[in-house]
């Protein structure tokens, strides 16, 4: 059975986009017309620095930009190597870019069985560029290629008006309503709270009604919850930014390392505490796996993005479905409670002192 050893998140270092949509802090602070980034590694670098030899066995890996995740070319040839290598790819993307996916299309299936992407359906803009057809097209491309894929919409106040023709589309095209995601407020970035000027209550009983969505059900449950919790993330998890090679233990982090320098070994170095006001992506880092002592059920990573359909096909292809019905905690051994204190105090040590003294 093929299982879920580590969760990579890999940030592509892209602000520019086909999109402006008004809730992306990229469109907030005008990053989108910044020019293309350098990437230093080629894509046999990068899979032999992330080989399964060096990550300990089969990864879940994430792409995601700041912008649009696809502009960079090269990003298919990372995601087609590291398939090669045996891992399991998702790219974030807003499914504009055809050309990609016509090249996507022309993939063997032992490479698009290993593949997921996660669509953001920005219903408005796609509206407004007459990019509705492309979208769903695209969709439709790598589906019939083998490829899972899952739909999500960032719930905001503009969308209301629009909502049930947005879901109703999706449903037509798809046989499923989209998933949603909780829209944060980029403009607080300790607490990043709720995108509104709805309640709490108000936010989650509309958009929970609409679209009774799984994903969007287990985030009310994190989201501002402030995590106390034994963390992994670092060592059964980690960030990675896929321009320069440097990986941290999450989005803050008491460590980072070159992981493309293949002359140093990876160091799988626990977070213990998390350093954010909440988790506010729990939804990959607890339900793969990175709390395991969570006081809670959580759900699979596939129960969160799956759907049925209306003909009782799935979003998700048999092989992706299974391997997403895995987690982290799975296969890793906990450390002892000894370990974890040392973890606690040196994690604690570096934040105050600094970092490279304590992890040579």
């Amino acid at each position: 059975m093929e299982q879920i050893k580590r969760y990579l998140d890999c940030y592509i270092p892209i602000t520019a986009c086909t999109l402006r949509c008004h809730y992306c802090y990229i469109t907030m602070h005008r990053m989108f017309d910044a020019a293309l980034p350098e990437f230093k590694y080629t894509a046999e670098q990068v899979r032999q620095a992330m080989s399964q030899k060096r990550l300990g066995g089969q990864c879940l890996i994430n792409f995601c930009g700041g912008g649009e995740t696809l502009i960079p070319h090269i990003v298919l040839d990372y995601a087609k190597a590291l398939i090669e290598e045996g891992h399991y790819v998702m790219i974030v993307t807003n499914a504009t870019l055809s050309k990609r996916f016509d090249e996507i299309a022309t993939w063997p299936r032992e490479i698009t069985s290993h593949l997921i992407f996660k669509f953001s359906y920005h219903y408005m803009q796609l509206k407004e560029r007459n990019l509705l057809d492309v979208f769903f097209a695209n969709i439709h491309k790598v589906r019939k290629a083998g490829c899972s894929f899952t739909v999500e919409v960032t719930p905001n106040d503009e969308l209301i008006p629009l909502v049930d023709e947005c879901i109703a589309r999706c449903v037509k095209e798809l046989g499923a309503k989209p998933h949603i995601t909780i829209a944060r407020d980029e403009k607080d970035p300790e607490r990043l709270p709720i995108l509104t000027s709805m309640t709490n209550e108000d936010y989650y009983k509309f958009w929970g009604e609409k679209f009774q969505s799984a994903l969007f059900d287990f985030k009310k449950t994190i989201f501002e919850v402030k995590r106390k919790e034994f963390c992994y993330a670092g060592a059964w998890s980690a960030y990675v930014n896929m321009g320069s090679g440097r990986m941290t233990q999450c989005y803050r982090s008491t460590f980072s390392q070159n992981i493309f320098d293949l002359s140093k070994e990876i160091k799988w170095i626990p977070i213990g505490r998390c350093l954010e006001h909440h988790c506010y992506n729990g939804h990959s880092w607890l339900v793969l796996g990175d709390m395991p002592n969570l006081p809670v059920k959580l759900p699979t990573y596939q129960e969160l993005r799956n759907r049925v359909c209306e003909d009782g096909g799935e979003w998700l292809q048999p092989q992706m479905k299974a391997f997403l019905n895995t987690r982290t905690s799975d296969v890793n051994k906990e450390l002892p409670a000894c370990a974890k204190c040392w973890y606690l105090f040196r994690n604690k040590l570096s934040r105050t002192w600094g970092i490279k003294r304590l992890f040579r």
